[in-house]
């Protein structure tokens, strides 16, 4: 719009737009732009000239210093970030480059003309002493402007604003910013977001319904919606959403139109045109439009209507916007879909791509043309919703979701519920009409088109520096070293990645204990919930055996659907790095198959509504995954010491017999050879031989997750339970954990702990975990840890070595630094938790494995081990 030879006091422009200050040198660009924008808004040439040689006259640079502009301006367009260009911007190819740059990131340019006197710009230019050009050089840029001023618009501003005085600038107020007409980021929802209609009137009314609306199908009226709670308990209503092409085909345009138009412009719901939309707005217009593609159908509908209601038409549809970024920004809805450097943004290449997605220039056999799958390569945070294209099944790619099932050829209507992620369709009740493509023509009926793909990662998204966000804590940075390590982990000894879907995070030890002979002690654990607020924890038996991550599908049939896991059986077992736990493919899938048998005898699957589960488990003897260790490490050190030390003793008896003065040797070894035989003694207790599957023990703490669901807002004793319930059903494999409540500051209770603790120990036991009752426990400062580890004196000398317990040794070991062991186990716990809310929430499994593969690097940061 144009605003010139007129009063300004307010003027308007895009929240998003190129703005360029237009006008010769002393016209007062750089004044205006600091008193309507913020600094960090103005690029100027000037400054740019300065940047890069010192002098911010010198001319010289200005094809250098308008590089690093533009630099500076594409990156700023790219964030979504408002640009104001101060340059003198007079000639129509300087102006040229800038209108292409805004068109490249699909963002309006506005220009801003300070039109002033030649007498006015030199007054000022007089008054800078570093302004010593030649005197031609102002006439000439007005010159310039003034030439090419009236063709603007022609050069694609579709905003121009002209000052001519600067008592004119001196008067404008304000500039406001209004969003634009695609930015609906305040409205919540909750949606209900309906596929391509095509003039199915009946079938729409009968979706409407069954997502509960009340219509009045008669009068073409939408009476009431359905009120759902949020997590505040505030009740909103639901509002339906159109993805476009309510017309043709169908045998009922006009009663489509109508309830759609009123429920529209009664602010009930929100649409966006379709390119059958759009092909008839041509027609009511007047251009010259082929009656093709059931556009005939819909004419011939129209033809008994009244003029006032073809007029109402024309301004619904001319008035329909071409996407929607709703929910801040978490949901866009558009006919065809829309990359993520579109959305948001307002250009005639935007408005195509969501009229009719982008073609590869070929066609198919059908002589149609054959569309590029735009949402393979999709990684935007945003949930695209989107139809155009029929499918057999609306399924989830890459965050994007087609829901257009083809209702006019005879098969389902489809809702996507916005932000339940639920499905609901209801069926056609004829064929309207036969498509000129079958509908899934080329798909796969076994794997959803993420999963076809899901073998092929962007190696971009595992290589470098990254920085990860998570829901549950700040943002986790993987160094690039670290990403090396754990590509080659990754890409070498993982298992199938498409079963990674989770990793367990490390373990903190306590505080090192004071007392005298310990490093580790139930108080110091108490303590540290204590000091973090929780007023409760629950203390389970620490096993010896080896992590595990268990998956279990009920059949092989679910394992190919949820997992896209074809010919490796119904689950996997697998360690905290990702490497498969046994060796040998029918042993774990026999395995499997035990788990299998004890949750599809006790109810599991059912109660769970499920038909796969995630378990986080001990999995024991330690010796069956540990056995290069123990003949390697362990059991070498205690075989020479068994070896070595009792000679070494007997020969020191003999000398302090004959009266050689080596009592104080012989007390060394002495106490040597007892600590080795308690070292050797303890790691034994873990060991057992493995002959058969009935030598394993099974030992599940957390149920991570079933389909559609994780249990991290369950407590601890929640798992306790359920897990109970489940091991009751193969109790030869399957092990309960024992455990006990602890109320912190009952001191009669943290006493019981201790005790407890002790006998353990006492026993031979590794220890306990103390953990808050919570399974995710916050205090101030943000995530606590979700356990610590407290460990017996005899299993710390596995850990340390057989003289550990020395007090020379004591003092040495107590000066461990805890910190690095702490950060990294918060940080794999919020990447393990954030990875298996992604792939439960149908997340593309690129985006789950960034979580993943940031464990394995985490994993390889130089903590001591022994920790």
């Amino acid at each position: 719009m144009s605003r010139r030879n007129r009063q300004l006091s307010h003027i308007t422009i895009p929240e998003l737009s190129l703005v360029l200050l237009i006008g010769p040198s002393g016209a007062g660009k750089s004044t205006f732009a600091r008193s309507f924008f913020k600094p960090t808004e103005i690029i100027s040439s000037d400054v740019c000239r300065g940047l890069i040689s010192d002098d911010e006259n010198n001319q010289a640079v200005s094809a250098d210093a308008f590089e690093v502009a533009r630099f500076i301006a594409a990156k700023r367009l790219k964030l979504g970030l408002l640009t104001v260009i101060d340059a003198t911007n007079v000639q129509p190819e300087a102006r040229k480059e800038w209108v292409k740059l805004a068109r490249e990131y699909h963002v309006l340019p506005v220009a801003i003309v300070l039109n002033m006197a030649e007498h006015v710009c030199k007054e000022r230019n007089s008054f800078r002493g570093d302004r010593n050009f030649g005197t031609h050089v102002i006439p000439q840029q007005i010159s310039q402007l003034r030439r090419g001023i009236r063709h603007l618009r022609e050069e694609g501003f579709r905003h121009v604003f002209e000052f001519h005085s600067p008592e004119q600038v001196l008067q404008l107020e304000t500039i406001a910013r209004t969003p634009l007409y695609n930015n609906k980021k305040e409205e919540h929802g909750p949606f209900d977001i309906i596929g391509d209609v095509h003039a199915c009137y009946d079938e729409l009314c009968a979706l409407l319904d069954t997502l509960g609306y009340q219509v009045d199908k008669d009068n073409y009226i939408l009476i009431s919606a359905p009120a759902t709670t949020n997590g505040d308990g505030h009740t909103q209503f639901r509002k339906p959403v159109l993805v476009g092409d309510l017309v043709d085909r169908g045998p009922k345009s006009p009663q489509v139109l109508r309830l759609v138009m009123n429920m529209v412009n009664n602010g009930q719901a929100l649409c966006v045109p379709g390119n059958h939309d759009a092909k008839l707005l041509r027609y009511l217009n007047g251009k010259n439009v082929q009656l093709r593609y059931g556009l005939e159908q819909t004419v011939a509908q129209l033809a008994g209507e009244t003029p006032e209601f073809l007029e109402a038409v024309k301004l619904f549809l001319d008035g329909l916007v071409s996407h929607y970024v709703l929910d801040e920004g978490k949901l866009v809805v558009a006919h065809a879909g829309l990359k993520e450097n579109m959305q948001g943004r307002g250009s005639g290449a935007v408005r195509e791509f969501c009229l009719y997605g982008e073609t590869t220039g070929e066609t198919d056999e059908f002589g149609l043309p054959v569309r590029y799958n735009w949402a393979l390569e999709y990684k935007g945070k945003a949930m695209v919703v989107y139809g155009h294209t029929p499918v057999p099944q609306a399924k989830f790619l890459n965050n994007t979701i087609d829901i257009d099932t083809g209702c006019v050829f005879g098969a389902t209507l489809t809702a996507l519920r916005y932000p339940e992620r639920v499905l609901v369709a209801v069926p056609a009740l004829e064929q309207y009409a036969v498509p000129a493509r079958p509908i899934g023509y080329n798909a796969d009926s076994a794997l959803s088109i993420e999963q076809q793909y899901d073998n092929v990662l962007d190696i971009e998204d595992f290589t470098g520096k990254k920085i990860l966000e998570t829901r549950y804590s700040h943002s986790i940075t993987i160094r690039e070293e670290n990403s090396i390590a754990a590509l080659e982990a990754m890409s070498r000894f993982a298992v199938n990645p498409r079963w990674l879907i989770y990793l367990p995070p490390t373990m903190s030890p306590a505080e090192t204990s004071r007392e005298e002979g310990m490093l580790e002690h139930p108080a110091e654990g108490l303590q540290y919930y204590r000091d973090a607020g929780i007023s409760k924890v629950i203390c389970e038996e620490k096993h010896m055996g080896s992590r595990a991550v268990v998956i279990v599908c009920r059949d092989e049939a679910t394992a190919v659907k949820r997992f896209g896991v074809t010919g490796e059986g119904n689950g996997i077992v697998y360690t905290r790095t990702g490497r498969s736990f046994f060796n040998d493919k029918q042993t774990e899938q026999d395995f499997i198959a035990r788990i299998n048998t004890a949750l599809i005898n006790t109810g599991f699957y059912d109660t769970f509504e499920t038909d796969w589960v995630c378990l986080d488990a001990e999995l024991m003897p330690w010796s069956a995954k540990a056995q290069a260790l123990l003949q390697q490490q362990y059991a070498a050190v205690g075989a020479a010491a068994a070896h070595s030390l009792p000679v070494v003793v007997e020969a020191l008896q003999q000398a302090v017999t004959q009266g050689v003065p080596a009592q104080a040797l012989l007390e060394k070894y002495s106490r040597r050879q007892e600590q080795t035989s308690s070292y050797v003694k303890a790691y034994r207790r873990y060991c057992w031989p493995v002959e058969s599957l009935d030598d394993y023990k099974l030992v599940p703490f957390h149920i991570m997750a079933t389909e559609g669901k994780t249990y991290f807002d369950r407590d601890h004793t929640w798992h306790m339970s359920a897990i109970r319930d489940i091991c009751a059903g193969k109790e030869q494999l399957l092990v309960a954990t024992p455990f006990i409540e602890v109320e912190i500051g009952n001191e009669a209770s943290e006493q019981a702990a201790v005790r407890w603790w002790e006998s353990l120990t006492a026993a031979g036991g590794e220890g306990m975990v103390i953990k808050p009752a919570a399974f995710i426990a916050r205090d101030a400062k943000g995530l606590i840890q979700p356990a610590v580890k407290i460990r017996g004196k005899e299993y710390l000398r596995i850990i340390y070595g057989p003289e550990y317990d020395a007090p020379e040794n004591l003092t040495r070991l107590r000066g461990r630094k805890l910190s690095g062991k702490r950060s990294l186990a918060l940080r794999e716990f919020a990447l393990g938790l954030e990875g298996l809310d992604r792939f439960v929430n149908n997340a593309p499994l690129q985006l789950v494995h960034q979580c993943v593969f940031g464990i394995l690097a985490l994993e390889s940061e130089p903590v001591d081990p022994r920790l």
